[in-house]
């Protein structure tokens, strides 16, 4: 840990709100795990201010940090919140805590990486999710594709 985060942690311990002016440099200035250092106490309705607040590496930061908070089911507005975005960077890492989605919002997330390119690899919790309803979509997703000439994304071939 470096010195900045080191003194950061403590300033947050000492006094709570430091987070608001702290987590927006903390990447710059204590580097690149500074904001996932800086987010291990918060409470739910800081990280959630956190990422209304903030820019996309800001939220980007947060999404790749919830799968270690424990924040359980206060995290699924932030999940679904990303999930609305067409940056792939946040639709991507917000599938990492893609275990507080209940089963048919999955389904439509794992779409939207087909449509946006991507890799069904990334998307935790997949095999386990994995489902006929969810075979049958993406089946319908490649005939149309297909239909149309265009090419079928060779991971959705592979789960067919």
């Amino acid at each position: 840990m470096s010195d900045w985060t080191a003194q950061a942690v403590q300033d947050i311990e000492q006094h709570p709100e430091a987070i608001y002016r702290l987590f927006p440099q903390a990447e710059r200035r204590g580097g690149a795990q500074a904001r996932a250092r800086l987010l291990a106490g918060a409470d739910a309705r800081t990280v959630a201010e956190l990422y209304r607040r903030g820019d996309a590496g800001e939220r980007l930061a947060i999404l790749r940090a919830l799968p270690g908070l424990e924040l359980g089911f206060d995290a699924l507005p932030l999940v679904e919140d990303a999930l609305r975005t067409n940056d792939a960077r946040l639709v991507e890492a917000a599938l990492a805590s893609s275990r507080w989605l209940d089963d048919h919002a999955f389904r439509q997330a794992v779409l939207k990486c087909v449509f946006m390119s991507i890799p069904l690899a990334s998307i935790s919790e997949l095999d386990r999710r994995y489902d006929a309803e969810l075979a049958r979509m993406l089946a319908d997703y490649a005939a149309e594709r297909q239909a149309a000439g265009r090419q079928v994304p060779q991971d959705v071939l592979e789960r067919l």
